[in-house]
């Protein structure tokens, strides 16, 4: 199973990664560095990701639901409202396509300030590119 934790200072949210091709994008360049940005209950951060609009995207989510938007190269976080939500649903700003499923509570994230450095890293078995760095440091 491949696991993520996603942590911005004290906050941190251990995900699950999905069966998807953007799972498979985001495992292989583990580990991501990136800044917060706050749009209404969501936090989300740019990152260095090549991925296309999968056949499920989605612009409603689910609390616990960490998608990628391929137009924003963005990884988003969404726990409550957002300014294009109606009523109590959770609307991302474009479709995006969820790759991992939260277990913790993701409105720890209201904590997080907008330019907050923000991290996504492997939980366990390394992911290739943590694998290889690592490697590298031990001949250094």
């Amino acid at each position: 199973m491949r696991e993520i934790v996603i942590q911005s200072g004290a906050v941190a949210v251990r995900a699950r990664l999905l069966d998807t091709p953007t799972a498979d994008v985001v495992w292989r360049a583990l580990p991501l560095y990136s800044t917060a940005e706050i749009w209404g209950k969501e936090v989300h951060f740019e990152v260095p990701l090549e991925a296309y609009l999968e056949a499920d995207a989605r612009q409603l989510v689910s609390a616990g639901e960490i998608a990628f938007s391929p137009d924003g190269d963005a990884i988003s976080i969404a726990y409550g409202k957002t300014p294009t939500s109606r009523g109590k649903q959770i609307r991302l700003a474009t479709p995006s396509n969820v790759f991992a499923i939260a277990y913790d509570d993701v409105a720890a994230f209201a904590a997080v300030a907008p330019g907050a450095e923000i991290s996504v890293r492997s939980i366990g078995a390394k992911a290739p590119i943590e694998a290889a760095q690592k490697g590298r440091r031990r001949k250094g």
